[in-house]
């Protein structure tokens, strides 16, 4: 069988034109243990936002779910005519990383979709078997193509510039507890055949407190093809100072597909937030690249204005709008990592 990169298809950047987000309702409790009622508000609110620039695709377990959703969505005077619910169960929320990998030939005007393994992380949250097959309905219900590769793989693991270089961590994808039999080799070949890019960077380790073994997606995301965006610590004490200095004298000296250096913009990080005891993975840089906005989340923090300032220089086409996410930090992820975009063709 020809690969999807032979085909002719390739995964293109966030920041290109969505057809639509896709995103698996929230309701698993041990997720946001004691908190979980909280996060609706904002997430119904980041749902509006998003509608304003194209259609939203939401995942619920029955029709009393969706019929929940509608009602904050409502209570959030969200525009219901761009929203779309599918009796797709699933196990949890995070929609980046257990979601369809839409890939399009623009020469034939076609999409594919890639089924990648999911195992919540290296089988840290069973159970996952409805996440697990979240893409394939989605292929089933539109009549579009699935692949499945058949080794575990996470959208939030990956970044992509558009042009054929995709970025990624090796405290992730290198992980014994994701794809044991491979090595770096062996998964640049499945990056490169099932993704459709010729260019691999390779960053080093994740943020603390991350439990998905360092995603990219909470560290170093692309803003357009040659400029990177990337969180540093400046307070020396701080656990994230050292690891994320040396993520960025790596950054510095990467190259692009083009044999160019990566332009970097440096994004500060919050104060860490700590919860029962626990240091919570809050990065600016998980931000999500809608149609019309970029959606960042804020903590409450000093640097909340500073970060989106940042931002809005990177994005001139598009607003930059922050939503207090420190509720939904608790669940260990924002709102790149429950978000998955869908291309337009």
């Amino acid at each position: 069988m020809t690969t999807p990169k032979e085909q002719g298809y390739f995964f293109p950047a966030e920041f290109a034109k969505h057809s639509a987000t896709w995103l698996s309702w929230p309701h698993k409790e041990a997720s946001w243990p004691g908190k979980i009622e909280t996060i609706y508000p904002v997430y119904a609110e980041f749902i509006k936002r998003v509608a304003e620039g194209e259609k939203v695709k939401i995942n619920v377990l029955d029709e009393a779910m969706k019929q929940k959703a509608i009602g904050y969505l409502q209570k959030a005077d969200a525009n219901l005519s761009h929203i779309e619910f599918f009796f797709h169960p699933t196990n949890d929320a995070w929609c980046r990383d257990h979601g369809p990998s839409f890939l399009i030939n623009p020469i034939e005007k076609k999409k594919m979709i890639v089924d990648w393994g999911y195992n919540a992380w290296g089988g840290k949250y069973p159970p996952f078997d409805l996440d697990d097959v979240i893409p394939s309905l989605i292929g089933k219900h539109y009549g579009i193509p699935v692949v499945h590769p058949g080794i575990v793989m996470e959208g939030g693991s990956v970044e992509f510039n558009g042009r054929g270089t995709l970025l990624t961590t090796r405290a992730c994808l290198l992980n014994p507890n994701r794809n044991p039999h491979l090595n770096q080799a062996q998964i640049e070949e499945y990056l490169n055949n099932y993704y459709g890019v010729n260019h691999i960077l390779w960053l080093g380790n994740g943020i603390v407190g991350d439990d998905t073994d360092g995603h990219v997606d909470d560290l170093t995301r692309f803003v357009n093809e040659d400029t990177v965006a990337t969180i540093v610590e400046s307070n020396k004490q701080d656990e994230n100072y050292e690891l994320l200095q040396e993520n960025l004298n790596e950054l510095k000296g990467l190259r692009l597909e083009n044999g160019k250096q990566i332009n970097i913009v440096e994004l500060p990080m919050p104060s860490a937030i700590v919860y029962e005891g626990m240091r919570l993975p809050a990065s600016y840089a998980n931000f999500y690249i809608s149609n019309k906005y970029v959606v960042v989340p804020t903590f409450r923090d000093k640097n909340d204005d500073r970060a989106l300032d940042i931002l809005q220089h990177c994005f001139t086409d598009k607003r930059v709008i922050g939503l207090d996410s420190t509720d939904i930090i608790w669940g260990l992820g924002s709102f790149h990592c429950l978000s998955q975009q869908e291309p337009e063709v």
